[in-house]
Parts: structure tokens; sequence; C-alpha cells
């Protein structure tokens, strides 16, 4: 058959689109020749949905969003997706709409031959099912949140903001906090602004222990570093804050304003969730035994994540919050066995634990930064703190490092002065070592102690980083080793012998050189992000990644990692020990069609990372 030049454009399109591929020659014509091209400009959400006449709209170039009637997310749509079929599933009206972000072009075929092709190709049926399947799942959960963690802090029961100037006493205040039986009140200004915090806490050891008389004024015994949250932040989130920053109230604002308060006590009784209960657990134990009894439900909690369809990123900052607190725990057991140290310290996290991205399988990786104030005889004292915590992370599932990456080991128990000659020289001498070591321990992050001490080591890792032409060439050239595993013909290369045959390693080759990508960018601009994609998002930021192209990596992160975790998911319930190979047959045609997008963005974002950064090397 003969086409027109237009309608052969159309078809090659078409032709590299699931499910159209797997339409005939003759089926694919068709849909081709009924194709109406449309333009629409960034913006516009009126009138691409016609509400009297349903069509599917293939994406052509552009970016669009589809939200409720309510202004909620379902979906969002790039180049090769699809939006406007659920109408043509259902019969249903139109209630949902379109919004254009940026400039696109779209390709509409209208319901007759929607529903002829849905006829004739069984697999263009499925797809499309399938795919309002997931829709509808999203919206119900998105809608009821019937999973806690995903829940905003506004819709949590509010406690009325109970306030005090600073210049009121404390025995003013005394006595307002037991009429209104609260346990902290918030300190604002003239203004109304939140400038201060007084706990329960603060009147027993800043006043009544320090010996201070009853007409003290907050301003002499407030916290003024605070931290708050917003209530249109996750309640998630302010887990996360309450948990690293050890706190048991999170004042909540709008503009600076106080609105509510939340404590821990709230959360407990709102969320009844695995994460919570298995966190407080671990606060509560004094013992490395009652530590390892708590980690046993670890694999459970990640499991319940996933029938909860939490996202990976969620995932990955949950368990690694959990594995923070095992590790302040352990710490705290230690200083009380061995006494106040002699010299400030912080313990640092590098790797997945740095990055707050976690899995069922984490080994160690961490280090102890000391105060240049040690002395030689101090060391006998950190080396046993040391001991106490990998051993006892060890005892609780996280195995030893194998290479030797932890505090209890010279090489990365260290004051100010070592730690910072030790970046400076794998940044300045850029060996094949030192470039292996740059993936762990550049995603760095301090988990407990002094933390001056850790910003004073990481502004300087962030100077020397910044902008250094022949260090992130190096960089760029070793990460680009590791490339995602598609031969020609977007075909998946496997391994082909050993215990792991005939699968691929999505960490070694997916997640990993995703994780690279990200990190050449924040060094590349000093910045102090160290999650992958706060690191995406601070180079769309500065200017270094477009919007589309952050977005494109966060997806194929987030669709990556998620596979992986089902699949260790899948291992922990099947008693088997988790690991990162994946057998694509085993996944759907769909999610192996997703996953080859998802490479093909990684091997974009290299090459885009070889013609920016590799200069350095010529």
């Amino acid at each position: 058959m003969t086409v027109s030049v237009e309608v052969a454009a159309v078809r090659d399109f078409l032709a590299e689109c699931t499910p159209f591929d797997e339409l005939s020659d003759d089926q694919l014509t068709l849909a081709a020749s009924r194709v109406q091209i449309a333009y629409y400009r960034a913006g516009e959400s009126a009138g691409i949905l016609d509400y009297a006449n349903p069509c599917l709209f293939v994406v052509r170039s552009g970016a669009f969003e589809v939200r409720n009637n309510e202004g909620q997310l379902l979906d969002r749509v790039e180049p090769g997706g699809y939006f406007g079929y659920p109408s043509l599933l259902t019969g249903d009206e139109i209630t949902n709409r379109a919004v254009v972000i940026e400039d696109g072009l779209v390709y509409q075929i209208d319901a007759e031959t929607f529903q002829q092709l849905r006829t004739v190709s069984r697999s263009f049926d499925r797809f499309f099912n399938q795919a309002h399947a997931k829709r509808l799942r999203h919206a119900v959960r998105f809608r009821e949140q019937n999973y806690q963690l995903t829940r905003r802090v506004g819709d949590l029961p509010a406690h009325e903001p109970v306030t005090a100037r600073p210049d009121q006493t404390v025995s003013e205040i005394a006595a307002l906090m037991t009429v209104e039986r609260v346990s902290s009140v918030m300190v604002v200004d003239e203004d109304g602004q939140l400038c201060g915090l007084v706990t329960d806490r603060d009147l027993r050891a800043r006043v009544v222990a320090a010996k201070r008389g009853s007409d003290t004024t907050l301003a002499e015994i407030m916290t003024i570093d605070l931290t708050s949250i917003s209530a249109e932040s996750l309640v998630f989130e302010a887990l996360l804050l309450m948990t690293e920053h050890n706190i048991h109230h999170l004042p909540v604002t709008a503009e600076g304003k106080p609105v509510s308060m939340l404590t821990t006590t709230d959360l407990v009784k709102a969320q009844k969730t695995d994460p919570v209960f298995l966190i407080g657990e671990i606060g509560h134990q004094d013992t490395v035994e009652g530590l390892q009894q708590v980690a046993r439900d670890i694999p459970e909690l990640l499991r319940s994540l996933i029938r909860a369809e939490a996202s990976a990123d969620q995932i990955g900052r949950l368990l690694t919050t959990v594995t923070d607190a095992l590790t302040r725990q352990l710490l705290k057991q230690a200083l009380a066995k061995l006494g106040e140290p002699p010299v400030p310290f912080a313990w640092l996290a590098f790797g997945s634990q740095g990055r707050r991205d976690q899995t069922a399988i984490s080994d160690q990786d961490n280090g102890l930064l000391i105060s240049d104030a040690v002395t030689r005889g101090d060391d006998e004292y950190f080396l046993a703190l040391a001991r106490y915590v990998n051993d006892g992370l060890n005892t609780c599932g996280y195995m030893y490092c194998p290479g030797d990456i932890m505090a209890s080991t010279d090489d990365w128990r260290q004051p100010l002065v070592g730690w910072k000659k030790q970046f400076l020289r794998w940044i300045n001498q850029p060996s094949s070592k030192a470039l292996m070591h740059a993936s762990i321990f550049f995603d760095m992050r301090c988990v407990f102690g002094d933390e001056k001490l850790f910003k004073q080591l990481q502004q300087t890792v962030c100077e020397a980083a910044r902008g250094n032409e022949i260090f992130l060439a190096n960089l760029t050239a070793n990460a680009l080793k590791l490339t995602p595993p598609m031969g020609f013909f977007k075909h998946f290369v496997l391994e082909h012998s050993g215990e792991h045959k005939n699968t691929l390693d999505v960490k070694l080759r997916g997640i990993m050189p995703l994780n690279d990508i990200a990190r050449i960018y924040a060094l590349s601009m000093g910045s102090e992000q160290v999650h992958t994609l706060e690191r995406l998002q601070e180079a769309v930021d500065r200017k270094l990644l477009t919007l589309k192209d952050a977005r494109n990596l966060t997806d194929a992160h987030e669709f990556i990692s998620r596979l992986r975790l089902e699949h260790q998911g899948e291992q922990l319930r099947e008693g088997q020990k988790p690991d990162n190979h994946l057998n694509p047959s085993s996944l759907s045609s769909l999610s192996r069609h997703q996953l080859r997008d998802a490479f093909a963005v990684v091997t974009h974002a290299q090459a885009a990372l070889r013609l920016k950064f590799t200069h350095g090397l010529m």
C-alpha cells in the first residue's frame, strides 16, 4: 500500500510505541492514516479533551499532566505516552482534564479506530486495560489516603497552637500549659512569626535543674534553632524530621506562623503502622540483643511497604531511617558503657545509608570523624566505640563491609585534619582506587554527633570538588564504565553462566549509573545534597539539567528501584536471600518495555555527561 509522506512519518513513530508495535503493517497504516494532529502550548488546559468526542491522545512531543476534577495529579505523560483512553474503555463521560506542561504535538485517534484496534489485537486491548487499572489504583490510593505514610500533616487531628510571647515568665507559661493540658508552647514575635519553642523538658532542665527563678523569661530558655514543617508536607516527612533531629514536638507552620503542634504521640496514634512502632521500639532497647530482636521485623516492614505500593523513594528513606535509628541507639548504648567521649566526634554514614536509599540488602559503610583535639591515647576509646557499633549492626543484619569501610578500621577513624587530607588526595590525585571510593565516600551524612564538625569536612570537600575539571573528568570516565545492559535491537544483555545465569544486575547496571550521574552533577556544583533525587532537582535549579531530563532520570530511578525492591520482597517471601539479579522473563511485556525505556534514559544521560565533563581529559 502506498502512503503519503505524512502518514509514513506517523506510522514510523507509532511503530516504536507499545502497544502499536504489536499491530500488523496494515493495522498500523490504518491507525496512522486516521490520525489527526494537534499542537498545544504550555499552560493550556481547556479544549484539549473533547467531552463530546473522546479520543486517544498519543504524545509526539512535549509533556502533559492529567488531573481529576479536584486538581489531583493522576498521570504525567511524555513522548510515546497516552491519555484520553479511560472514557474510550468505559464509555463514561470525561471528568479529567489535561494540562500542557511543555509545548507539545499530539496524534489524536478517534473512538471508532481505537475500538477497531482493540478488536483485532488482544495485546493492544490488554495494554490499555492494564494502564487504566493502574490509573484507578493510583486514584483510589490518592483519594482515600489509606496508607498512612502518604497522608498530609494537615490531615491529622490538629492541636490548636498554644502560643506565648518571649517576655512572658516561666511561671505564667507553666500555668498556661497546665490549663491547656499541653507539653509545649510556641513562642511568637510581634508579627506572629514563630521564633521559639518551650517544652516540659525545657522547664525541668533549663529552669528547675539550673535553679533559675520563676520570673525567668521565655527568651532566656526557649529553643531558637527550630525544626518545623508545613501542613502540606507528608506524615512520612514529619516522621523523618522528628527521627533525624531526635525531637518529640514539631511545629506546623504556614508562612512562618504557627498552625498546630505535632507530637510523637500524635504520630503513633494516627498511623498504627510498622515503621513508627519499629522506630519507637528501637529507642527503648538498651542491649544489642534487644535491637537484634526488633531488627528481625525489618523484612516484614519492606514487604508491607511494597504491598501498600509506597514509592521506591519512600521505601528507601524509611528503611534508612530504621538503620539510622539502630545506629544511634547502638551509639547511645556504647556511650553509656564507655562514658563521655574525650573529645567531640561525628558518626558518618556513606553509600546507600548516606543517600537514604537502602534496600533489603545493605552492608555497612561508615566512619568516625573526630575533633582535631584528639590525642593518641584517646584512640582506645574511639576504637572501642566503633567496634561496639559495627559489631552491633552486624548482629542486627547489616553485614560487615567486605571492603572494611567501617569506623573500626583505622583508615576510616580519623581526626578532621586526616579526613580532609584523604578527601583532598582523592580529588587532586584521582587514581583508580580514589575513583572507586568516590561512589561510596562522596555520599556522606552525619548520623550522630557533632554536626558542626561534619559541616567543616563537608564544606572542604564541596569547595575542592566544585569546578575541578580533572577530577570531574576522571570521575565521569570511571562512571561511564557501568552502562545499562542493552545490546543492539533493544535486547537485554544477560549473564551467560554462573549462579545468576539469564539475569541482569539492576543495581550495578541501572541504579548505580543513575546515582553516579546525580553525584557528578552535585560535585560539579559543590552541592551538599547527597540524596540522588534531590541532587537532580538542584541540577535543574542550577540550569545544569533541563526539567524534562531530570524528570526522565527521576522516573527511571523510581522504576528500576521499584523493580529491584519488588524482586527482593518476593525473595524474602519465599525464604530466599535477597539479591539484585532480575530475570526479565519474569516481568510482563509492559514492564520489560518500560525497563528498556528506563535504560535508554540512563544511556542518553551518560552521553550528555560525557560531552559535558570529559573534556578535562583531552
